[in-house]
């Protein structure tokens, strides 16, 4: 049996890791729970698994059940946990997954923000430690699937795939009047609303492309991004001999959890396989950087280093933020992140405070600046130095 702690249960991937336990059965049982402000909901899933342990910041107003509180690092790091399925948004969860990484965890790992902010440290802390990162993005659950008996050595490439978003034939004027509720419309995947708005920016891929390199120890120059719009081809690897493997499914995130829960066996599940009994076209095209600059500033931010991507990922965060309240534009947040990590003076990340400083200051130059992106575009964001915000 695997043992199971779900940090960030009451998210979208949280609450489909549940229901794909809820399927597996006496398989996985469910030990630890965590979540943010959503108290009814946490409520009631520990009413339903009745886990020995939970987290909540308002933990007065959960209704326990006879689990204890406790932190999560506390719950990363319990005996009682063979698994922590980290899906918290942003940099909440960074110190469980370090934590859970060196008690030598298995990391099911759904935070794009722990190996894109701290890919440095997460992997060292599970070469010492004796942990595993798993992945649950489709995209590297794929590339995952796809390297099982597979040497590192072999592999020329790494091709993610991407749905383009919802924008992605937009011409640059249709671009500049997309509204929040428009972004929050993905044509195929059912995510948060960050992500959701990342994926519309192509930012969400320029993420994985770190990930990517951090996961399976490839040069950026040897991971690519292809657009797929039926989302039926999850990623490929080109081996050194011509060959491609690629892992087709559903677009449902329910297999790549499931396959991160039951590694390294395959067992059946709530997804259903594809049909392939009626005419099914894929297609694949190169991204268009020019309209999607994001994913250009992030592999750039990846190939920088240090707490560059830390950077990133605030000033992306607070740019989001900004873009939902109406503050500012769609292509006003490529701008703004694109001027903050310009401005960034980036330092070592060897501690997880450089990380977490890094991200804070992202986000605080964003908020500073934000008034200077309604300018007409082509006009810059003043960059200025970055110890002033």
């Amino acid at each position: 049996m695997n043992r199971v702690a779900v940090l960030g249960s009451t998210g979208s991937v949280g609450t489909q890791t549940l229901d794909v336990v809820r399927c597996l059965g006496s398989q996985v049982r469910v030990v630890a729970l965590a979540a943010g402000r959503n108290t009814e909901l946490l409520s009631q899933q520990i009413a339903e698994f009745l886990p020995t342990l939970f987290f909540c910041e308002h933990a007065d107003r959960v209704a326990a059940a006879g689990a204890r509180l406790a932190s999560l690092e506390d719950i990363a790091t319990d005996e009682s946990v063979d698994t922590v399925v980290a899906a918290t948004a942003g940099s909440a969860g960074l110190g469980a997954v370090l934590a859970a990484l060196k008690a030598g965890k298995r990391v099911a790992l759904a935070n794009k923000e722990a190996l894109v902010m701290a890919g440095a440290l997460m992997t060292k802390a599970a070469t010492s430690g004796g942990g595993r990162l798993v992945p649950v993005d489709s995209e590297h659950s794929a590339l995952w699937q796809c390297m099982q008996g597979e040497s590192g050595n072999t592999v020329s490439r790494l091709m993610l795939t991407a749905s383009g978003g919802p924008f992605y034939s937009f011409s640059e004027s249709e671009l500049s009047s997309i509204s929040p509720a428009e972004a929050l419309a993905h044509p195929v995947w059912s995510m948060g609303r960050k992500i959701t708005v990342d994926s519309a920016t192509l930012m969400n891929k320029g993420l994985e492309v770190i990930e990517a390199h951090w996961l399976f120890d490839v040069p950026f120059a040897h991971i690519e991004v292809l657009v797929h719009p039926e989302c039926v081809v999850h990623s490929m690897i080109e081996f050194t001999d011509g060959s491609t493997k690629a892992q087709l499914g559903e677009p449902d995130m329910l297999l790549p959890i499931q396959y991160a829960l039951t590694w390294p066996m395959r067992v059946p599940g709530p997804v259903a396989a594809l049909r392939w009994d009626h005419k099914r076209s894929l297609t694949f095209e190169p991204v268009d950087d020019a309209r999607f600059p994001l994913l250009r500033l992030a592999r750039g931010a990846g190939e920088a280093g240090g707490t560059v991507p830390a950077a990133l990922c605030g000033a992306d965060e607070a740019a989001v933020e900004l873009f939902l309240e109406e503050a500012i534009g769609f292509q006003d947040i490529a701008r703004l992140v694109e001027a903050a990590v310009n401005a960034h003076i980036g330092t070592s990340a060897d501690s997880l405070h450089a990380v977490l400083e890094a991200e804070a200051w992202g986000r605080r130059w964003v908020k500073q600046h934000a008034s200077a992106a309604r300018m007409p575009a082509g006009r810059p964001i003043m960059h200025g130095d970055s110890r002033d915000a």
